[in-house]
């Protein structure tokens, strides 16, 4: 008898957690529109899934102290898994920049792609200086290419510094968006003419 209100506790304190983490704010990862609009030598190109440090992967929104230690915002969270709200941003951030139909994976239409675009994010993070910071390396294969053209660099480094007003949750969502559509038209410079 005495063992049952033992059990009910690891119940109780989940529901609690749940409660809490419930009534936190939500941010979202939405680039502005794409003001750019380029032409490239592909029809097709899927983006793989963005590749994020661990901190910039989690539910809860990470910010960087003047110490250098990283810790998350107090009662923020992420609206979306942050590696497939980046995935699909940037996917349709390039759609929107490029002439080719660019869609993140798995492949959603029929046949095989012209091109692939892999990311991988090295540094997403705001700063106790008050800048978004998002570093990394993106890289093309074109296997689908006809032979002879060409679709820009095979890899490149990208290093992308945006202003923030403050380090509260709501401008870091800001300026990771801004960042988000700066890397997407880098991207595109380098693909498209």
């Amino acid at each position: 008898m005495m063992a049952r209100p033992f059990s009910l506790l690891p119940l109780g304190l989940a529901l609690a957690l749940a409660a809490c983490g419930g009534n936190a704010p939500r941010y979202l990862i939405d680039p502005p529109a794409a003001q750019l609009r380029l032409t490239t030598p592909a029809r097709t190109i899927m983006l793989r899934d963005v590749s994020l440090p661990e901190y910039a992967s989690a539910s809860e929104i990470a910010v960087q102290e003047a110490g250098g230690a990283v810790r998350n915002a107090r009662r923020a969270l992420w609206a979306d898994r942050p590696e497939r709200a980046v995935t699909l941003a940037l996917a349709r951030q390039l759609d929107a920049a490029l002439s080719a139909t660019v869609a993140a994976e798995p492949w959603p239409l029929s046949g095989l792609p012209d091109a692939e675009i892999e990311v991988r994010v090295a540094h997403s993070l705001a700063g106790a200086d008050n800048v978004f910071r998002l570093q990394g390396q993106y890289y093309v294969r074109a296997d689908g290419m006809r032979h002879g053209m060409r679709l820009g660099p095979a890899s490149a480094p990208f290093a992308i510094s945006v202003p923030m007003q403050g380090t509260e949750p709501a401008d870091i969502a800001r300026a990771q968006s801004a960042a988000i559509a700066e890397l997407a038209a880098t991207i595109a410079r380098g693909l498209g003419r």
